[in-house]
């Protein structure tokens, strides 16, 4: 079990603006995503470190985002100003979800204006929209992890949205320490510093209010709660990001 990653649903100017936007607060390109043809959706990626990244998605004017909750979500997100939407966690068999949940898991599939294509397995986006907090999960389809060319230049950077642990739990019974999906945190990057030579390091992070410029709200849909969202920046970028 690992963060795959985090989804971010434009707002009302639209996918590249709110790309844009993003991309100047966190000071690196974002890549091409391409189109999910079962959700009515489409989006740009901004690769992290370990395969993980943060998508900006745009709901599409196709009847697919009507029907899939995916497309559902994205939509009514977007309506409302758009911002964080959710986060996903990726795992090797979806099974024991699918008994907990009482539901199957649904193909997903985006494809990329080069003609590739990635599919995989996924499910609890109804979850999603009645929680944010709580993630969806999927599997990505035998040799189709995001590849390295589409992953770009990366950054030490970790993604997350802000959730109660117990609710996470409870939801996908996940073991609080060792059992089904380890759900313990993992260590921080390595500084790659080391492990890339001659690469410019530049720390990005104002030290009295570390994640200031990164943070952002969000509403919880149907209550006027304001959650609390982060990007959480480790400080290091590599000079292929700018």
């Amino acid at each position: 079990m690992r963060l795959d990653h985090v989804s971010y649903a434009c707002e009302p100017d639209g996918l590249a603006a709110t790309a844009d936007r993003i991309s100047a607060r966190l000071g690196m390109e974002p890549v091409k995503g391409g189109v999910h043809p079962r959700f009515g959706t489409r989006n740009m990626i901004f690769p992290l470190v370990n395969g993980q990244y943060l998508e900006v998605v745009e709901v599409l004017n196709h009847p697919a985002s009507d029907k899939a909750p995916f497309g559902q979500a994205v939509r009514a997100r977007s309506e409302a100003g758009g911002g964080w939407m959710g986060w996903c966690v990726a795992v090797d068999d979806l099974g024991p979800f699918e008994e907990r949940l009482g539901r199957g898991a649904v193909p997903g599939n985006r494809k990329f204006p080069d003609g590739q294509e990635l599919t995989w397995q996924q499910i609890g986006i109804k979850g999603l929209i009645a929680d944010p907090q709580v993630p969806y999960l999927l599997r990505w389809d035998e040799g189709h992890r995001v590849p390295a060319s589409v992953e770009g230049p990366s950054c030490d950077r970790q993604a997350g949205l802000p959730h109660d642990r117990r609710l996470v739990r409870a939801r996908h019974g996940v073991a609080r320490h060792g059992g089904r999906g380890d759900a313990r945190r993992r260590p921080g990057p390595v500084d790659r510093a080391q492990r890339h030579p001659g690469h410019h390091v530049r720390d990005l992070r104002d030290r009295r209010r570390p994640h200031r410029d990164l943070t952002c709200t969000m509403d919880a849909e149907g209550t006027g709660h304001r959650v609390r969202s982060l990007l959480l920046c480790c400080g290091r970028i590599r000079r292929g990001c700018r």
